[in-house]
């Protein structure tokens, strides 16, 4: 059905430039002659064949030739010829625009046809990259979990409590690594599917920040975590748990990028009909060179540490896209990276009016 609607649509096109281009040169006939107007239906031709495919645009040049003919060629309104070069001429233009016509959407299904190719061939390799990356990311939480629980079952009567305490934090750690990965390609085929419709509901943003925080309270536990929130924020529409996600990707970054003891700095604010939220670290921040790519899939510094990847980030950007937001990333002039997420969110300020009345009761 859906072709049947996209091929009519294609000869109406074809048929109504034609029949454009034919009304508007009819009343300049005699200013710029019968033969320039051939030149003109054969360059609208010639621009149909590069949107249309190759029935239509033979369409058009049928029509184009029965048109001249028709109207233009002396004695007009017949399709009777009397001069001998006018019949040549009109041979040759139906001649030249069937032909221009087919070589010219032949052109651009031999371009398009590369241009598959060409997308196929960068499919195979993201996911030859894809698989690579997931062989040895794979390996070595798995190899931490079996060699651990050996050691658990087959040492048992050996072990002090504090050993087997190690060797659940090595397990537990492997789980949570296996965890982030399960979920970063769950995630990852989300977006890819395209098919990703965030479920907006009312959020306490300061609730939100928290959430992503204590997600991650082992590996932000040598970092000091600072969090500044107006107390006029209001709620705001987001889908909490795509949101939750998002920051949770960036806060793991921070946390694994930055020397221990430094400062990451989330902050959020309600401006001009968008939420506003910020993360920033005191860590070596990004490559100049590198800024316009943090966000593609695969991305990974050249100074990062083993490990992981290089989704989070992409992933973070392409839950804000599906809330029609936007989220950069910048170098800080004292150190570190600073990303800011933006997204258009309706604002409920009733949580601020309970707050009040809570305060005034407690009067």
């Amino acid at each position: 059905m859906f072709y049947t609607k996209t091929a009519n649509r294609q000869y109406f096109s074809a048929a109504i430039g034609v029949c454009a281009v034919a009304a508007l040169s009819y009343p300049f006939t005699e200013i710029i002659g019968y033969r320039s107007v051939a030149l003109l239906l054969l360059l609208t031709v010639s621009v149909l064949a590069m949107r249309l495919n190759l029935y239509p645009v033979l369409l058009a040049a049928f029509l184009s030739a029965l048109i001249w003919d028709f109207f233009f060629i002396p004695p007009k309104f017949t399709f009777h010829v009397n001069d001998y070069g006018d019949v040549l001429m009109l041979g040759m233009y139906f001649v030249i625009a069937l032909l221009n016509g087919v070589l010219t959407s032949r052109i651009r299904f031999f371009e398009q046809l590369a241009r598959r190719k060409e997308a196929r061939a960068a499919t195979l390799k993201l996911y030859d990259t894809l698989f690579n990356s997931l062989s040895h990311e794979l390996r070595t939480p798995i190899a931490t979990i079996l060699g651990a629980s050996d050691n658990l079952l087959t040492a048992n009567a050996n072990l002090t409590e504090q050993d087997k305490g190690k060797l659940y934090e090595q397990i537990n750690a492997a789980s949570e690594r296996l965890q982030r990965l399960t979920e970063n390609l769950l995630n990852l085929s989300r977006l890819e599917s395209g098919f990703l419709q965030p479920k907006l509901d009312w959020c306490d943003v300061s609730e939100l920040i928290y959430t992503a925080v204590n997600s991650l309270e082992q590996e932000l536990k040598n970092h000091k975590v600072k969090v500044e929130i107006p107390d006029n924020m209001p709620l705001v529409k987001l889908d909490f748990g795509l949101m939750e996600q998002a920051l949770y990707n960036i806060l793991y970054n921070a946390a694994l990028h930055t020397p221990a003891g430094t400062a990451i700095s989330i902050g959020a604010e309600y401006i001009d009909l968008q939420c506003v939220i910020t993360i920033a670290d005191n860590g070596p921040g990004f490559p100049k060179e590198d800024l316009d790519s943090v966000f593609e899939k695969f991305y990974r510094s050249k100074n990062a540490k083993p490990g992981g990847l290089g989704l989070g980030l992409s992933i973070t950007k392409g839950f804000v896209d599906a809330h029609k937001g936007q989220i950069k990333v910048e170098n800080q002039w004292g150190g570190g990276a600073k990303f800011t997420i933006q997204i258009p969110a309706e604002a409920n300020y009733l949580n601020l009016v309970d707050d009040e009345q809570c305060d005034h009761l407690g009067h």
